[in-house]
């Protein structure tokens, strides 16, 4: 997983950033899948990054979706 600024963010299309979404989802399931089943967590500050990034991928996506409209 790599760490994605806004900068880069607003530099990719929309399928890209929809394919990302998509694949730190699946990420963020299977990370809190492991801790709810009481394995040991490598990285804990894995599950608040991929949150966050994801939280940064939707605002970036709301915020083209506003410019395409007016």
């Amino acid at each position: 997983m790599t760490i994605l600024r806004a900068k880069q963010i607003r530099e990719m299309k929309t399928e890209d950033i929809d394919a990302k979404l998509f694949e730190l989802r699946l990420e963020l399931t299977k990370e809190l899948g492991n801790v709810k089943m009481g394995r040991p967590v490598k990285n804990p500050g894995k599950i608040g990054e991929l949150k966050r990034t994801i939280a940064r991928l939707l605002t970036i996506k709301h915020e083209k979706k506003k410019l395409v409209k007016k």
